[in-house]
């Protein structure tokens, strides 16, 4: 018969891992607790923590939406220069 892998949520990682590094509960208690393997927790943990740092980075996508967002507002803008232009030379053509 063949095991399927659990998957489980980023919450629950989160949860477990907390738990972990508050350090009441050894490995061992809190893999019985979440039925997870100690080593699985030891691994999220190592991730949790070396992660942990990019939290308070600012990411580097806002100023590239904020770049986007400049030009679209140019482009916008160059349109309805555009669109008044035509409408105004449509009237001089009277159509």
């Amino acid at each position: 018969m063949k095991k399927t892998r659990r998957k489980f949520s980023s919450a629950f990682k989160t949860q477990v891992v907390l738990e972990a590094i508050k350090e009441r509960e050894s490995l061992s208690e809190l893999s019985t607790r979440f039925e997870v393997h100690p080593n699985v927790i030891s691994n999220w943990k190592r991730e949790f923590l070396s992660k942990a740092s990019n939290v308070f980075e600012r990411t580097s996508k806002e100023p590239e939406n904020e770049k986007e967002k400049q030009e679209l507002y140019a482009k916008i803008g160059q349109l309805e220069m555009e669109k008044e232009w035509l409408k105004k030379i449509s009237r001089r053509a009277g159509l």
